[in-house]
């Protein structure tokens, strides 16, 4: 039976004047049960606080701290950047005491080695596994129909009907990825999920990929002003 990471928001109900609390949340299901909260979330802000992690985020940087506890007492992972330019990102996901835990490399289409996203991840000891955002034939029918959905934007735009606003499909965005010929992860579009196929993938290192991928999605959830 796979994991199953999703992510999400949850309310800041903290009192005021109390320290800001952790805003997102990994849960992780290992059945067809509801989950359960795995690692708390949040971006790790470099001396220049919020303007200067979202000024180096523009290359493709992140930095994020997984909590097992709201409060921020026991600390799961990090993820720290290695090289981000050119449309090629690398990270390194280290757990609590510094250990690798794996690496992720993001190639950002017509930059890296195909004009899909690549996303190329490797466990320690682990074989590489590589995926593409989205399939060929998906990312096809979207372009073929892009000019017709640019057409709608500005019919909804002009339009002035309340609740009439309309928009740009998002493109494809699952992600399968192979090694060896087999299929170990899994990122599903629907419901933004991450499917750990692989018998006894690290749930640290999922959890990461998970904030990773989501932070490269529109509205991403680190890219926030305050």
């Amino acid at each position: 039976m796979s994991d199953v990471m999703t992510m999400r928001a949850v309310p800041d109900r903290s009192p005021e004047g109390a320290p800001a609390p952790v805003t997102h949340v990994i849960d992780v299901a290992g059945g067809p049960g509801p989950g359960q909260v795995f690692a708390y979330v949040e971006r790790e802000l470099p001396a220049g606080g919020v303007p200067a992690y979202r000024a180096a985020r523009s290359s493709g940087a992140r930095s994020f701290v997984l909590w097992a506890d709201p409060d921020r007492r026991e600390r799961l992972a990090r993820v720290v950047t290695v090289s981000a330019d050119g449309g090629v990102a690398a990270f390194q996901v280290l757990g609590a005491h510094g250990e690798l835990l794996g690496t992720v490399v993001r190639e950002k289409a017509l930059r890296g080695k195909g004009w899909r996203t690549r996303w190329t991840v490797v466990p320690p000891g682990g074989p590489e596994a590589v995926g593409f955002k989205g399939r060929i034939g998906w990312w096809c029918m979207w372009w073929l129909l892009l000019p017709l959905q640019m057409f709608i934007l500005v019919f909804t735009v002009l339009d002035g009907t309340p609740n009439n606003e309309g928009g740009v499909a998002r493109g494809p965005r699952r992600i399968r990825w192979r090694a060896g010929g087999q299929l170990p992860l899994e990122f599903r579009s629907r419901g933004d999920r991450l499917h750990l196929h692989a018998p006894g993938f690290d749930r640290r290192f999922g959890a990461a990929l998970i904030a990773l991928l989501r932070s490269f999605n529109t509205g991403a959830w680190d890219d926030r002003k305050k």
